[in-house]
């Protein structure tokens, strides 16, 4: 009797041996172990044997699912690691594989993995983001999977032609693997005639056709189910995990509690103590202070309480994205100003309340009507960061897309809470507070251009339709909102940052609206220039967006050498895009780590705040060629010639190195063309390569006044031609007329005759007028060109005898180069030296020196 009957009754043995039993599927992979089933006649248990076919797929399935975990988890060491290991397994089936093929799954698995690591080997981001080893081990397993995959092109190539079928064929594979552990097989020993192998394939038939026929009805009973679903108004629900959604809300407090302020409060608390924890679930939570502050509203617990949780929801909504950089989504970004409108709405109403941070949580009166109302919070502090995040939406917006579009719409609602706060902290508020609400305001005003303001400019000698029209164009003048706002910072502000930040604001405000005067001579009152590298980052970018629009301005009124100092600075670095907060150099993405580089995409001007930097460039070089043709005509032929803008002459060298030169297409080859003409004095070509139509889609059209700005450029280019001819052409002439000039130039007589003028008394031009017939007399002083290259020859002569008589001196031990052998009165005074004081070296032992050296 076999040990197994042992213990236990007749029953259990009987029940042991029934086929309605399923045993369980051991663990492992598809070409798992079978189960052990014992029959009633053996007496000894026995051992399953495995085919090799089994173990060898076995280990490579088991890699496989090692592989694809990884894969997951995107670690390419572990990847590579097992890939080797792979590669090891496959040859060691080698010969299982001459015999039954390649295994689709492992096909599956080589095709699988080449697109994942081109998925990853194309993202860029991510890729920045792996470190050193995983970087390294994805290149290196990379290669050797492209190379690895050759042998297997053919069936790789068929897999992605159908890979539904392979999925099929696994599933199919996993279903047989499945109903062989739920069957048991038949006893062993059996001898098998011909009858009953007709019956088992007759069995295998019928049990491919229920498959089949299992396959098709399951995919009709999922597309019912959509339906009903569709048609059923949503009576079934889909959960995450198996666990059913919970529909209901918490309950608050329980039933029959009475709502009192303190009972309030301490839920409040409660719920609070999970703030900023790990793992704290922020949307609930919100969900929870609304509620609690619905409670509050429906037992008429007053205003007190209902401000203070007003505040702790809005902080909840901030503290809702913990990374600094993330900004809030539309539906939270919307929740936070219905809020804050809110919270406004009560203090307005609600004149005896009194909120500060200076009121600690014991002394606060959140329900006591008879004495005034007192709750701990900062309304300023909500205003500023719902500010932020406002640019921080911005910021992380397409600027190129619709979305950005309707989110700047909410500026206006921006500025309106800020308008509100503004009014609330005037009558309630400290000075300090009430400065950095007027600095919140003075942010959204300083760059925007007023168009009715600049309308009423033009028709100031009209009459005004009403008087209500005039008072209402006086309350929307942004320059008299400036100025008051930035006036009252100036009298009442502490702290430097925000007296230097609303200083530049106003600097900029003037300049916007071409008041240049006002915009100088505040720059210089302030004397931000001598201290401004010891500001704050944010506040140096500030100062360099002050300074280009104070260097447009200058270029609208005409001012040609001011505009061209202003913007110096900034386009003589190369980094304009940088400087202006406007984006970050890929050169310079190297000298950077990843914190620095969030930190400075934090501090970037959103795009509808941005400066056009083609303009701005187009203008600077403009100014170069006005400043710079007219010197270089003047000083052509002296050696020691300073140059005035650099990147001007570099501009210049790039069109000269061209072997071909044909029509100017961008905007700097314009200034170049324009340029080589004004040279030749041709003011009309000049003029043509200046204003043209692709100049004004690019440049001129985007000023506000753009045909004003279009004549003072020509008005400038006649101007500055007529100069360039003069120092160009003046050898050749002996005396030419004012008028003829005139004509040339298509300049009023008064005003040749007064660039001429100017010329003659900065002794620019060797020349005198004759008044009477209207003359301009050349004194013919100047030196020729061939007289220039002489003298030019000379004086590097004298250099070079001069270099040769210090090397001498030198060598000798004398230091007879200190003095200057040139001048005759000089050389006496050496002489002098070396007579009376001794001097380093006698005058007669150069000459014995020589007398020696004749023997």
């Amino acid at each position: 009797m076999s040990r197994f009957f042992a213990t236990g009754s007749d029953s259990e043995s009987e029940s042991s041996l029934s086929g309605d039993e399923i045993l369980p599927k051991p663990v492992g992979g598809t070409f798992g172990k079978q189960p052990i089933i014992l029959s009633d006649d053996e007496e000894d248990t026995k051992r399953v044997v495995r085919s090799a076919k089994d173990k060898r797929f076995e280990e490579l399935t088991n890699l496989i699912k090692t592989i694809r975990n990884a894969m997951k988890i995107r670690d390419m060491t572990k990847c590579l690691e097992e890939f080797e290991q792979l590669g090891k397994a496959f040859i060691k089936a080698k010969n299982i594989v001459d015999k039954e093929g390649v295994p689709r799954f492992y096909i599956r698995l080589l095709s699988d993995l080449e697109d994942y690591l081109n998925e990853l080997w194309e993202d860029k981001e991510g890729k920045k983001k792996m470190n050193k080893n995983n970087a390294k081990a994805l290149s290196t397993l990379r290669q050797k999977l492209r190379k690895y995959n050759r042998d297997f092109e053919a069936p790789i190539a068929a897999y992605k032609q159908n890979p539904e079928e392979s999925a099929d064929e696994d599933q199919e594979k996993d279903e047989d693997s499945e109903a062989a552990a739920c069957i048991p097989p038949p006893p062993p020993r059996r001898t098998v005639n011909e009858g009953d192998r007709q019956a088992a394939e007759k069995k295998k038939e019928e049990k491919a056709k229920k498959k089949q026929h299992r396959k098709v009805k399951r995919k009709d009973e999922e597309g019912e189910e959509e339906e009903d679903d569709n048609e059923g108004g949503g009576e079934w629900e889909k959960v995450k995990g198996g666990v059913p959604l919970v529909k209901e809300k918490p309950k608050m407090f329980a039933k029959g509690t009475e709502i009192t302020p303190p009972i309030v409060v301490k839920k409040l608390n409660e719920i609070l103590q999970a703030r900023g924890k790990k793992g704290t679930d922020r949307a609930a939570q919100i969900d929870l202070l609304h509620l609690l502050a619905g409670i509050a509203e429906e037992n008429n617990l007053g205003q007190g309480i209902a401000v203070k949780i007003k505040f702790n929801i809005v902080a909840s909504l901030y503290d809702y994205n913990t990374n600094l950089a993330t900004y809030m989504k539309a539906d939270m970004w919307k929740k936070c100003l219905d809020s804050i409108h809110d919270l406004l709405d009560i203090l307005f109403a609600n004149s005896n309340m009194f909120i500060g941070e200076h009121i600690s949580e014991d002394s606060e009166n959140l329900s006591n009507t008879d004495q005034p109302l007192r709750v701990r919070g900062c309304i300023l502090t909500l205003i500023e960061r719902m500010d932020e995040e406002f640019t921080k939406i911005m910021q992380n917006t397409d600027p190129h897309s619709q979305e950005y579009v309707d989110n700047l719409k909410d500026e206006a609602r921006v500025c309106e809470v800020i308008e509100r706060a503004q009014k609330y902290l005037q009558e309630k508020g400290s000075t300090e507070e009430v400065c950095r609400v007027y600095l919140r305001r003075i942010m959204h005003t300083y760059y925007k251009f007023d168009y009715k303001a600049h309308q009423r400019q033009l028709s100031t000698g009209q009459e005004s339709k009403s008087e209500q029209d005039q008072a209402e164009n006086e309350a929307e003048d942004s320059a008299i909102l400036m100025d008051r706002l930035c006036k009252y910072i100036y009298a009442k502000d502490r702290t430097d940052r925000i007296r230097t930040c609303a200083i530049l604001c106003h600097i900029y405000h003037h300049a916007l609206h071409n008041r240049w005067f006002q915009a100088r001579d505040l720059m210089l009152m302030s004397h931000l220039q001598d201290n401004i590298q010891h500001a704050d980052p944010p506040v140096q970018i500030l100062y360099n967006r002050t300074m280009v629009q104070l260097g447009i301005c200058a270029f609208r009124q005409g001012m040609i050498r001011d505009a061209h100092n202003a913007l110096l600075d900034i386009q003589s670095s190369g980094r304009a895009k940088e400087l202006l907060g406007q984006g970050l150099l890929m050169r310079t993405m190297q000298e950077r780590n990843q914190e620095q580089e969030k930190i400075e995409k934090r501090r970037q001007i959103p795009f509808h705040m941005h400066i056009n930097l083609e303009l701005l460039e187009c203008v600077y070089l403009v100014s170069a060629m006005l400043l710079e043709i007219p010197y270089m005509a003047a000083h052509e032929f002296d050696a020691r010639r300073r140059m005035i803008s650099k990147q001007f002459h570099h501009q210049l060298r790039v069109g000269e190195r061209q072997p071909l030169l044909g029509p100017p297409e961008s905007m700097r080859e314009h200034v170049v063309a324009a340029s080589k003409a004004m040279k030749m004095g041709d003011w009309k070509t000049c003029k043509n390569f200046i204003i043209n139509e692709k100049m004004n889609g690019k440049v001129w059209d985007l000023f506000p006044e753009a045909e004003r700005v279009r004549s003072m450029l020509i008005r400038k280019i006649q101007e500055e031609s007529l100069r360039t001819y003069l120092f160009t052409y003046s050898s050749v002439y002996d005396s030419i007329r004012m008028g003829i000039l005139g004509d040339m130039f298509q300049l009023e007589i008064p005003t040749v005759h007064s660039i001429i003028s100017k010329m003659i008394i900065n002794e620019e031009l060797m020349a005198s007028l004759d008044q009477p017939t209207q003359t301009v007399v050349m004194h013919g002083t100047e030196p020729s060109s061939l007289q220039n290259t002489a003298l030019q020859l000379a004086e590097k002569l004298g250099n070079l005898v001069e270099n040769n008589e210090r090397i001498f001196d030198h060598k000798q031990g004398s230091y007879g180069g200190y003095f200057n052998r040139g001048d005759r009165g000089d050389r006496d005074q050496k002489d002098q030296y070396q007579r009376k004081e001794g001097g380093y070296m006698r005058r007669g032992y150069r000459r014995d020196q020589q007398g020696q050296s004749n023997y």
